[in-house]
């Protein structure tokens, strides 16, 4: 069995380099796929320097076509019998291929999520490596000491000899935002206890997913008229025709954060009239409703919170007599159409 990465990258080329570095080293890996998509900094140069240390696969899109899109193409041009996706500023842990490919060796049909972290050091940081500032935190970096500053940094040396370093600094945790620590607690505990949920493709991540190849492309890839939470509306397909999510333990991934450019689907919209319309059934109603129910300081009453992915099913499932229109409502959310 071979397995493919397939990276998707937009100007983020200081944080590629880390991440390709993170995949130098990986134990059964057949190729990196990367698409460039529409990168106006030193991606290339980034790219060039990676092929004489990886088996890389490089494809350039003129224009950004989106995240759906881009990592549609890389998946074409892969070939290996599992797809492995990673986002450009995602460092691979040192076991990650292994675990992924050990997955699907023992369970056919299987949807592997592996196990999320964040480095909130690089959250300020254009360059991890020589912890130059993102626009904007200039004055911020500057007033910081250069001891302090070599304890955020994240470098091509620590990432090759001597990643237990940056594995100090991780945090568990995905986003959407609200509450992401306890989030990924909550996905990774159903995951490994509750493996019958009918809801745990609400588990999928953006990055650290796999699947192989022969599923992706009968299912069609991602929905390019997706361009967020494209990842769960996969995993939706995929499960409904037969696959299963599954937690890969030790498949970490480590996400070089940034306090700008991210993207919050309790406030980015589009996504779920489009996932919606699609799968007008009344968990993906609710998604945003328990997503905001895990953050500190929730709108919603006590009463129409859902606090787990277990509860998530069951008011998928069943009427509660709880008014989740309503508790939608109090979010500030549009009202959806009502189902068949």
């Amino acid at each position: 069995m071979t397995l493919s990465v397939v990276i998707r990258s937009r100007d983020e080329a200081d944080r590629l380099r880390l991440v390709l570095a993170s995949l130098a080293r990986q134990r059964g890996l057949s190729e990196v796929v990367v698409v460039d998509d529409g990168s106006t900094d030193h991606t290339q140069a980034v790219l060039a320097e990676a092929a004489s240390v990886l088996p890389l696969v490089a494809i350039r899109h003129a224009d950004s076509r989106g995240r759906s899109a881009a990592s549609n193409g890389g998946a074409a041009a892969a070939s290996g019998d599992v797809l492995l996706f990673l986002d450009g500023d995602t460092l691979a842990g040192p076991e990650l291929v292994q675990r992924h490919l050990a997955a699907h060796a023992g369970e056919a049909g299987t949807i592997g999520r592996g196990e999320v972290f964040h480095l909130r050091c690089t959250r300020f940081l254009k360059n991890p490596e020589t912890a130059s500032p993102m626009p904007g935190q200039e004055a911020r970096l500057a007033a910081t000491s250069a001891n302090e500053l070599d304890k955020i940094r994240v470098t091509r040396q620590q990432v090759l000899d001597d990643f237990s370093s940056i594995e100090r600094r991780a945090e568990p945790g995905i986003y959407p935002g609200a509450g992401p620590r306890l989030l990924g607690a909550l996905e990774a505990e159903a995951l490994r206890a509750q493996p019958g949920l009918g809801v745990l493709w609400a588990a999928a991540s953006g990055a650290n997913l796999s699947v192989s190849r022969a599923a992706f492309l009968a299912a069609g890839g991602f929905d390019e008229g997706l361009d967020l939470n494209e990842h769960r509306e996969l995993a939706f397909r995929l499960c409904q025709a037969g696959l299963r999510m599954r937690l890969v333990e030790g498949a970490r991934s480590y996400h070089l954060t940034h306090r700008t450019g991210w993207r919050d689907p309790l406030t980015e919209r589009g996504w779920e009239a489009v996932f919606w319309r699609k799968h007008p059934v009344r968990a993906v109603k609710l998604l945003s409703v328990f997503w905001a129910s895990l953050a500190p300081r929730s709108p919603l009453p006590a009463r129409a919170r859902i606090g787990t992915l277990a509860e998530l099913e069951a008011a998928a499932l069943a009427d509660n007599g709880i008014d989740y229109d309503a508790a939608r409502r109090a979010l500030g959310l549009p009202d959806l159409p009502a189902t068949a």
